[in-house]
């Protein structure tokens, strides 16, 4: 039964992960436009005030000044977020003295069963420079809206059942880890499938310019 909720969840994975991808084409995030009609910056991200894995009170602004390296996952999810975790944890390693300028973050989308003590013992198997964000499931709401994160439970006929356990579920929810620069603006995006060392390429091509 476990089994076929994982394979059931990564279908949906991949749909959340291109539904993401056509509506950031399509514009779907909010591009702006200059007075020319030519697109200038998407607009993903906002504000937000979660709790980290230590019970404190943490904003988007605490991070500005330096780079997000954001990711929405459940520390429940059996496959896609450990190992997105891991490849986060793996990249920064890469990155070496550089992985300074950027905190990453890992946003759940599950608050109802991740609590921050939950988290700070999931987290402990990845970078120590991840910080775990929970909170209220309307602050949680806001801020996935605001990078256009879908998620939700995945339902399955037997979860009516009165023998099953109601913690027992999997999330469907985008896979994708958002770079955000200094100003809070987005800065770049990678899917599931980029490894540890495209990612680490990547964002160093974004400091070098930045201190270019």
């Amino acid at each position: 039964m476990k089994q076929a909720r994982a394979i059931v969840a990564i279908v949906f994975l991949v749909i959340a992960a291109g539904g993401f991808w056509y509506a950031f084409q399509a514009g779907h995030f909010g591009r702006v436009a200059d007075k020319a009609g030519e697109v200038t910056k998407v607009q993903v991200g906002g504000d937000f005030e979660l709790i980290n894995q230590y019970g404190e009170t943490v904003r988007n602004s605490d991070f500005l000044g330096g780079y997000m390296l954001i990711f929405f996952g459940y520390t429940y999810c059996p496959d896609v977020c450990p190992t997105t975790l891991s490849t986060i944890s793996t990249a920064l390693d890469t990155l070496g003295d550089s992985a300074a300028a950027i905190t990453p973050i890992f946003v759940t989308v599950d608050p109802e069963r991740d609590t921050p003590g939950y988290l700070k013992d999931y987290l402990q198997h990845f970078h120590p420079a991840i910080q775990g964000l929970t909170g209220s499931v309307e602050k949680i709401k806001k801020v996935a809206k605001a990078y256009g994160v879908y998620y939700a439970k995945v339902q399955e006929e037997s979860d009516t059942d009165t023998d099953t356990d109601a913690d027992d579920y999997l999330m469907d929810h985008t896979s994708l880890t958002f770079l955000m620069g200094p100003d809070g603006e987005y800065s770049a995006h990678f899917g599931h499938s980029t490894s540890a060392d495209a990612m680490a390429e990547k964002i160093a091509g974004i400091l070098a310019a930045t201190d270019g």
